[in-house]
């Protein structure tokens, strides 16, 4: 990783915390960070009957999941930064291994292993019982400093 990343506080876990919140989705999904390091995040999803995606099987659907391990990829390429700026999502590959378990909750854990000047890349699991056992795998790159100090850009059609 370039530079030295900071290292986590526990001021650093309460605004992942907030960071989550930010985030519509992340929120409604109630996902939680629950610790941090430098460029390593652990969080979870839990389980609640309104996130099953089928009814028959009451597993969790793929999407929370997803979002689960997008939003984490994301704070752990922030949390590998010396200096942190704000990443968007270039490119996620998710492999599903199996069905999460019924009743409990996706946990999920993501580490940045490369940091260049423009792009992080990182790679994560998320899993029920034990991190031994995952129930998906994902690899994720971002591009750093996403809005480079320019206000939304707003498409207005062809000119």
């Amino acid at each position: 990783m370039s530079d030295t990343p900071h290292q986590p506080t526990a001021d650093a876990l309460q605004r992942m915390k907030a960071m989550m919140q930010f985030t519509p989705q992340a929120r409604a999904l109630g996902i939680d960070v629950t610790r941090i390091e430098e460029g390593r995040v652990w969080g979870h999803v839990p389980y609640r009957t309104e996130l099953v995606g089928d009814p028959d099987t009451g597993v969790i659907a793929g999407g929370v999941v997803t979002t689960l391990l997008d939003q984490l990829c994301g704070v752990a390429a922030v949390l590998a930064q010396a200096h942190p700026t704000s990443v968007a999502t270039i490119d996620l590959r998710i492999d599903y291994m199996r069905p999460a378990e019924v009743g409990h909750d996706v946990q999920a854990e993501a580490q940045c292993f490369k940091l260049t000047r423009h792009v992080a890349f990182v790679r994560a699991i998320a899993y029920d019982r034990d991190a031994a056992d995952p129930l998906a795998h994902a690899t994720a790159t971002f591009m750093l400093d996403s809005s480079a100090g320019r206000g939304a850009q707003i498409y207005r059609g062809k000119k």
